[in-house]
């Protein structure tokens, strides 16, 4: 492990990991980011993937696993769940483009059941900046006891898509603000400036809301990947559920970050977590 001495905005930790530093209970999931061209009328395949460091097998897309598939432009938006298929699952998915600028897709997982050894569950808590829930288990005397959490996936991408070449002028791309729009997720992560625009070194400024509020101290972690290495950029979330990061290097990105509340009056589920990310690729050229 070594690092890099890089100048950022907001930032706790900046770091290259050579091997795989994250417990395997703290997995990630995410949309690949899209870097290949598109332009209206084309499809662009979207993949669904679970693990650590930016780096992880496919998952796939099931409608028994998914609660919202949705596609938002400046044209509005279109439900997606009628491309997956009923009764299995499918790798990727082939998603329609047709109106030019700046188009989001949002996948929002069922709830998951996952039971945990105290020591594991208060390891995951500090990685993801939970302490608090700790000091909460430590106050009420369950801090011996198994972290019992039923979590769900409030995932993102944002892609480009170009006028086709036999655009008319209504087609040409106009600004539109779609990269920046709240999407419904009960944990989101909303990018203030649209990085689909940004250059390496550019700063990307996100707003994190929860309920529909300012996620305040939520603790947020940009994620790249070059080679077998993952850079990894911390930032805690302002009052205002705001925060910046400085990206230095071009190629997909992952933004994240973990939200927990207690639950009440459930039988076998004390916590529930919630897991949000944004990806999208950052241009190496505007």
């Amino acid at each position: 492990m070594r690092l890099l001495p890089i100048s950022i905005r907001s930032v706790i930790l900046c770091v290259f990991a050579l091997c795989a530093v994250t417990p395997l209970w703290a997995h990630e999931s995410w949309l690949s980011p899209v870097t290949v061209p598109l332009v209206a009328g084309d499809s662009a395949r979207l993949t669904l993937h679970a693990g650590e460091n930016f780096d992880g097998d496919l998952l796939g897309f099931s409608a028994s696993q998914t609660l919202d598939l949705r596609k938002f432009n400046p044209g509005g938006n279109t439900d997606l769940r009628a491309l997956l298929p009923r009764d299995t699952s499918t790798s990727a998915l082939l998603v329609p483009v047709t109106v030019p600028g700046t188009n989001v897709v949002i996948f929002n997982s069922h709830p998951n059941l996952i039971t945990l050894s105290a020591d594991t569950f208060h390891a995951y808590l500090h990685d993801e900046g939970l302490d608090f829930i700790k000091a909460q288990r430590e106050a009420s005397g369950d801090a011996a006891k198994p972290g019992r959490e039923r979590y769900r996936r409030f995932v993102k991408t944002l892609m480009h898509v170009a006028p086709s070449s036999d655009a008319v002028s209504s087609q040409a791309i106009k600004p539109d603000t779609t990269h920046s729009i709240l999407t419904g997720q009960r944990l989101e992560i909303s990018p203030v400036t649209n990085p689909l625009l940004m250059l390496p070194g550019d700063v990307l400024d996100v707003r994190v809301v929860f309920d529909g509020k300012p996620l305040k101290g939520g603790l947020l972690k940009a994620w790249h990947r070059r080679g077998d290495q993952t850079f990894i950029i911390q930032a805690k979330t302002a009052a205002d559920g705001s925060a910046s990061f400085d990206l230095p290097y071009a190629g997909p990105w992952m933004i994240s970050v973990v939200h927990m509340i207690p639950v009440i009056g459930v039988i076998n589920v004390d916590w529930d977590s919630l897991w949000s990310n944004l990806s999208f690729n950052l241009a190496d050229k505007r």
